[in-house]
């Protein structure tokens, strides 16, 4: 059985309404919702079709029905479809000239979360990905180095080494270049073990040095993925909304919105599985995060230029207004990329 234009139609009038009123929704109430000439009998029909293929559920005995994951699934993917919608306006805050990115990103977390009427999280930018650019090996005692790392984004990272053996000026000339020869423009990641090797073979009697320098960047850099702020604001909006107010269910998202490590194997996950056009939607069980499964998760990634990002997260119901809440983050993503660029001239 495949999903029709009737079916469709009635589908998504099921789940508008229900996303405007949180009650089960009858054959009659969807007869009025949409004006057709259909009759009852027949959205009766297609609606108990729509249930055998698991796109609604009927929640009780004698009642109307409610969209399932599936359903709201179908809902999301269908507007993610659609041509860019004229946006929503958020309001005229953005982004006065402010020194540090932190208080733009508190401040834009508390906006969104007052604008959507959920909740939501703001990570700090991060550096993904970064591409080296330039490693720098110098001298500061006989058996000391230090180690000047440069990626992508003018991060520069400075440490100092240890080394077992003595190293001439010549050799250290020709470890720079061999350093840079073979790792600028790859990614942490792309430096794999014949990478390694071939350089530490190539090293000679100074192989242990190569093995040194190459734990040190990747130090450097994790230590600045490990440093993640994530901003959140909007948390107790989630007693607006009666199938997230009960006790437990709203002690535990909570708990959650409060526990930065929690939050980042989130943003992680976020980042782990993007989308083409940088918007994820986590329906219910999708969601990477326990304590949110009973939510829908919204979220996309902010570009600063040159692999600096961050992760921009709304978490409210299963029936919340998703064409406004993906209108509202691909409007930031735009303004924030155009802010930070101002910003730069």
């Amino acid at each position: 059985m495949e999903l029709d234009e009737r079916k469709i139609t009635i589908l998504k009038a099921i789940i508008k309404n229900y996303m405007d009123t949180g009650e089960p929704v009858g054959s009659r109430t969807i007869s009025k919702y949409i004006d057709s000439k259909w009759s009852s009998a027949t959205i009766r029909n297609e609606m108990s079709d729509l249930e055998e293929m698991g796109y609604i559920v009927q929640p009780h005995t004698s009642a109307g029905r409610i969209p399932s994951d599936k359903g709201y699934r179908f809902y999301v993917d269908q507007i993610m479809q659609e041509k860019e919608q004229e946006v929503t306006e958020i309001q005229e805050l953005m982004i006065q000239r402010v020194d540090r990115v932190e208080l733009v990103l508190k401040k834009l977390a508390k906006l969104l979360a007052h604008d959507t009427n959920y909740a939501a999280l703001i990570s700090g930018p991060q550096y993904h990905q970064n591409k080296l650019k330039f490693i720098q090996l110098s001298k500061v005692d006989v058996r000391k180095l230090l180690i000047v790392t440069v990626v992508e984004g003018n991060l520069i990272k400075n440490s100092i080494v240890q080394i077992q053996e003595e190293i001439q000026d010549d050799e250290l000339l020709n470890l720079n270049i061999l350093l840079n020869s073979n790792l600028n423009g790859l990614t942490i990641e792309e430096i794999n073990l014949n990478v390694i090797s071939k350089m530490k073979q190539q090293a000679g009697s100074h192989s242990q040095v190569v093995d040194l320098v190459l734990n040190e960047v990747a130090e450097a850099i994790k230590a600045d993925e490990d440093d993640l702020q994530i901003y959140t604001s909007g948390a107790t909006n989630i007693f607006k909304y009666p199938e997230l107010s009960d006790n437990q269910k709203a002690s535990e998202l909570l708990s959650t919105l409060e526990h930065t490590e929690t939050l980042q194997e989130l943003v992680s996950s976020v980042n782990e599985t993007e989308s083409e056009n940088g918007i994820q939607v986590y329906i219910g069980e999708e969601s990477p995060v326990k304590a949110m499964r009973d939510c829908s998760v919204v979220t996309a990634n902010y570009e600063l230029g040159e692999g600096i990002r961050g992760t921009i997260g709304i978490i409210g119901p299963k029936r919340m207004d998703y064409k406004k809440v993906l209108n509202t983050l691909r409007t930031l993503m735009t303004q924030l990329d155009a802010t930070f660029k101002n910003e730069e001239r």
